[in-house]
């Protein structure tokens, strides 16, 4: 292009955007010269370009491409990505023995890359097969990628997928074991090494062997925290705890330490006792007699809030177990909560109406409310109150808008209090919050 600018003839015809086209088609296709042979100009350009004005021209075939020139641009060229250089070909100085060496090792290099390829290609395959649900057409395709390239640890995780889909859990956690080793040899990432193990972790839990299963979750997190796989590890764990505790369970053995607790309990010896009952409670836990027991060895050591508890275990498991009742009336006098006493001895005479020691509890709870009423000090009076407006039930009573109210008519005036006392509910209610020491009488 640079000749047309110089040569005066053909300068002008650089400004002809109908001319330039017909450059720029030629440029592109030089066998359309022969279709544009009748415009005089395309001869003189010709001439101008090949330097030989007054010759006879060429074929359109015979022509060299790249004698036509690229016309000027006229914006700022957009800058090419620069091609890779090839590598240095033999210097022509190399041995026979080095020249053949260098080629070994070009052709070795160039298999390598087409096996790569090769294996991209055999797992793409295997992923469709995979979500067409033809599974062993997809482990096949995964074993060809894994011959073409066997130091890329994701051909082995994808087919330890389709191992675990199909339930084949052995050789899907063989399959991630076999992963993870050329992971960390090839230096795969982390990432892809944990999930490995994970998906393992998984195949171990459906395999019912949560130790290993929260094993490889550990070991996992060690390769790559993540929060998906720490929740997995939570909940084998709470499994495990679960499953312990079942395989744990032996009626005969439990019934076996409640014998040494019942011993050491008539031994006096309190502290032996409870931890035989406990043992005897985590071979069966569902033995309410057993829990009773451990209770009445707590409240010898005073510890009443786990005599309490334990008993109150034994009632949910068995809530007609009279003696349970009588039990939770002792502890709740002990506790000075009275007012529960009552109720738990009251519940204990519903379900057996002879029952000595319900009998006996009551009388002595009614006759400690009765006492405190006529003999406390106004010092100890305010205590057991504020002991008992801190019962969560003696509060919610309190807060009844008709317990209120009757309670307003018994202050204003005392014969109010009969006919409150007329309605069993009512009475009831009254009832606890004298033997709670909230309502002083008398």
């Amino acid at each position: 292009m640079a000749k047309l600018a110089l040569d005066p003839k053909t300068r002008p015809y650089l400004n002809d955007p109908e001319f330039m086209t017909k450059i720029q088609t030629l440029q592109r296709d030089p066998n359309q010269l022969t279709t544009m042979l009748g415009d005089p100009r395309i001869m003189e350009v010709f001439q101008v370009m090949i330097g030989a004005s007054g010759m006879d021209m060429r074929s359109a075939d015979d022509m060299d491409t790249e004698d036509v020139a690229t016309p000027v641009a006229t914006t700022t060229p957009v800058p090419t990505k620069k091609e890779p250089e090839p590598e240095p070909e033999p210097q022509e100085d190399m041995t026979p023995e080095e020249k053949e060496i260098h080629d070994q090792k070009k052709a070795q290099e160039k298999k390598i890359n087409e096996e790569k390829k090769a294996s991209v290609e055999a797992k793409v395959k295997g992923n469709e097969l995979y979500k067409a649900k033809q599974f062993e057409d997809a482990l096949a395709a995964y074993d060809e990628a894994i011959a073409l390239d066997p130091t890329n640890m994701t051909f082995l995780s994808n087919k330890a997928a389709v191992y675990f889909t199909t339930k084949q859990y052995d050789e899907c956690i063989a399959v991630c074991a076999q992963a993870v080793e050329v992971g960390k040899e090839n230096r795969a990432p982390f990432e892809d090494r944990a999930k490995a193990l994970t998906r393992s972790a998984k195949a171990h839990q459906k395999k019912k062997d949560l130790a290993g299963a929260i094993e490889m979750c550990q070991q996992a997190q060690l390769e790559s925290y993540d929060k998906a796989t720490e929740r997995l590890l939570k909940t084998l764990e709470l499994e495990k705890r679960k499953s312990d505790n079942i395989a744990y369970q032996d009626d005969d053995l439990a019934e076996a330490a409640k014998q040494r607790g019942n011993t050491h309990f008539r031994n006096k010896v309190w502290g032996d006792a409870v931890k035989e009952y406990e043992e005897a409670v985590k071979r069966a836990p569902k033995n309410a007699p057993i829990r009773n027991n451990l209770s009445a060895a707590l409240c010898k050591v005073m510890d009443f809030n786990g005599a309490k508890r334990e008993i109150e275990k034994a009632l949910d498991l068995d809530p007609k177990y009279v003696k349970a009742w009588a039990r939770k009336g002792d502890i709740e006098v002990l506790m000075k909560e009275n007012h529960k006493a009552m109720d738990s001895y009251r519940k204990g005479l519903e379900l057996d109406p002879t029952n000595a020691t319900c009998k006996e509890g009551l009388r002595k709870v009614t006759a400690m409310v009765n006492y405190g009423q006529a003999n406390m000090t106004d010092e100890e009076k305010k205590e057991r109150a504020e002991h008992g407006l801190a019962d969560p039930e003696i509060q919610a009573i309190l807060q009844d808008p008709v317990m209120r109210q009757v309670l307003n008519d018994m202050s204003e005036n005392p014969s109010a209090g009969q006919k409150a006392m007329s309605d069993p509910g009512m009475r009831a209610k009254l009832e606890k919050l004298i033997a709670a020491g909230v309502l002083q009488t008398g």
